[in-house]
């Protein structure tokens, strides 16, 4: 997928409606199991774990209503379906973590991930809370602070993370981007080195198995394989500096 086909949402605020999960067929729900099978079967290390689905996403002038339902990740393998009633549409989450020289810290998946080789930044996809419980903006605000923690190792405030945008991409997946205060590249690469080190340590593989610093487009088409928001966010983030800058 490339950028020109992400849509960018600048959302001054973001509202959450849980609602209940479409009805399969029950042709579909057998195809969604048959897939996910033969999924697991060819990358044993799949979970599938709980999930937030977008169910659907209005703009009403900047703020977003995201309306969205407790899945699986089984859930996902309808989108292999020729025809579905419903294609479900994914919610993550991003730390935009720049450095101080102005570039942002993005990381290249392991073989150990869904994606291998897959370059992003810091991130992960969102969780639904227990049931009763809500989810929001300060959820997902807390979840990117914990997925920077566990894929570069550097511990973030939440309260420091501000939203900064909104993207819907391939398959309708929905991105919450949080910016967080800069910090020294020198210090990134040390906690995340740390953290390869630890990962080894108890025979595990770090899901980010190499970082690396983007302040343009140029810079993310460069590295190869990368997620689909990823330019439009670098280019966007770096034409803000340099007007806050000027």
């Amino acid at each position: 997928m490339t950028d020109s086909a992400v849509e960018f949402f600048d959302a001054r605020a973001l509202h959450l409606l849980e609602v209940p999960v479409p009805q399969l067929s029950s042709e579909e729900r057998a195809a969604m199991d048959r897939f996910w099978e033969e999924s697991v079967a060819r990358q044993p290390a799949l979970f599938d774990g709980p999930a937030v689905a977008c169910i659907a996403i209005e703009d009403a002038g900047g703020e977003l209503l995201l309306s969205w339902a407790r899945v699986t990740y089984r859930y996902r393998a309808l989108r292999r379906l020729d025809t579905c009633s419903w294609l479900p549409a994914s919610v993550f989450v991003t730390v935009l973590q720049p450095v101080e020289d102005g570039g942002l810290i993005v990381g290249r998946n392991s073989g150990s991930t869904a994606s291998p080789g897959r370059w992003a930044l810091p991130g992960g996809s969102a969780e639904p809370p227990a049931e009763g419980g809500t989810l929001d903006l300060a959820a997902l605000r807390r979840h990117a602070a914990q997925e920077l923690l566990e894929e570069v190792g550097l511990t973030a405030d939440p309260e420091d993370m501000t939203v900064w945008g909104v993207t819907r991409g391939e398959f309708g997946n929905i991105g919450v981007h949080f910016v967080a205060p800069p910090v020294p590249a020198g210090l990134v690469h040390k906690h995340h080195e740390g953290l390869v080190e630890a990962e080894a340590a108890r025979g595990a593989t770090a899901e980010l198995d190499q970082l690396a610093v983007v302040r343009s487009e140029a810079d993310v088409t460069g590295l190869g394989h990368y997620a689909d928001f990823l330019p439009q966010v670098v280019t966007r983030y770096s034409a803000e500096r340099a007007l806050r800058t000027a």
